[in-house]
């Protein structure tokens, strides 16, 4: 591979192991697999889900909808709270004879889609389980009945109740992650077994790859929507959701420039590239990327005390063991695992395989 720039480098058959072990999983715990698209955000990266059995997805956005809706994703939740302001782009792609879901949190959009909509169109009602970004909270009965029940008129249909164990991300041990899981999953039940008998195919899904990762049988749930599984990153390395070997991406970046003094490798490659995500280590140090020596076959393991310690917007400053920092000369390249591979991703818009392929993401 001729790297030049700040390029990011997807191992291909990690990435679809990652898949196969998720399909598996899903199959094993009786679940329904909706693998969340944001992470990849890449029609051929989405046509080896297909080639596991993978017929449903979720996306961020109503433009990403439209994406792989034109790569032939029939069934497709698009996973954030509805934007009134798009109601017309959701009656194109329903056109087209799309299943789409649509997810809310108040009954105020109803309006504009009982006015605006002119086909049939599912809603899930988000619920809040402890993240506390959107969603009614789990317990605030009142209110949930209270959409429920508004929604229909105009094709609408309830399908189940939806939510993100966001607060996943911020759990400091297994124990924590999987407390969150059960917490999740009994409170969802508890709404379920509310409402079923008026509604029997009512669906509750949950998605988030800490929780899914590492909670070994997904029973009591209906769907399960992961993302960030595909590529896994330093977070979920630091969080116990994968090995070092899931990881699937790494930001390969130019050496140029070294401090003997303070042992920093500077490389090209900053936060438009990895954005500014760090994790906040015991140790009290800021950790934007931990550095990797590249090889033909991918990469090799982490080395003992290098990280990234600061991010400019085309820098990233390696603060360097000794090994690390004689093995690498001005001109090399060398590899960074992200923080965050979602924000990596779609900041850098492509991936280079290993085998010198380039495969392109959506424009988000």
């Amino acid at each position: 591979m001729n790297i030049i720039e700040p390029t990011l480098i997807l191992d291909s058959m990690k990435c679809r192991q990652n898949i196969r072990s998720m399909v598996k999983k899903a199959l094993d715990s009786g679940v329904s697999f909706r693998p969340h698209f944001k992470t990849h955000n890449s029609r051929e990266i989405g046509r080896w889900f297909r080639e596991e059995g993978v017929d449903k997805i979720a996306v961020s956005s109503v433009k990403m909808a439209g994406y792989f809706a034109d790569d032939g994703w029939d069934d497709i939740t698009i996973a954030i709270t509805f934007n009134v302001l798009q109601t017309h782009k959701i009656n194109e792609l329903l056109k087209s004879g799309k299943k789409i879901n649509l997810i809310i949190d108040s009954d105020k959009p109803l309006d504009v889609l009982k006015k605006g909509l002119k086909y049939e169109v599912s809603i899930f009602v988000k619920i809040d389980t402890g993240y506390n970004r959107t969603g009614i909270l789990s317990d605030n009965i009142d209110e949930i009945e209270k959409v429920v029940r508004s929604i229909n008129g105009a094709g609408m249909r309830f399908a189940g109740f939806l939510t993100h164990s966001g607060h996943s991300y911020r759990a400091t041990s297994r124990n924590e992650i999987l407390n969150i899981y059960n917490d999740t999953k009994r409170k969802m039940d508890g709404l379920k077994q509310r409402f079923l008998s008026e509604y029997p195919d009512l669906v509750i899904s949950v998605g988030d790859t800490p929780t899914i990762s590492i909670t070994p049988d997904l029973r009591g749930v209906d769907e399960i929507r992961p993302g960030n599984f595909v590529f896994y990153d330093l977070m979920q390395l630091a969080l116990g959701s994968c090995t070092i070997d899931q990881i699937a991406v790494i930001l390969a970046a130019p050496v140029i420039s070294k401090n003997t003094l303070r042992k920093e490798v500077v490389v090209y490659g900053g936060a438009v590239h990895l954005s500014k995500e760090f994790i906040s280590e015991s140790s009290g140090r800021s950790n934007y990327g931990e550095p990797v020596i590249l090889k033909t076959d991918g990469w090799g393991k982490l080395s003992d005390g290098s990280y990234v310690s600061s991010v400019s917007q085309e820098h990233s400053v390696i603060k360097a063991d000794d090994k690390f920092f004689d093995m690498v000369s001005i001109g090399d390249i060398v590899g960074i695992i992200p923080v965050h591979s979602c924000l990596a991703a779609n900041l850098t818009g492509s991936y280079l395989t290993l085998d010198g392929e380039r495969i392109v993401r959506s424009i988000s």
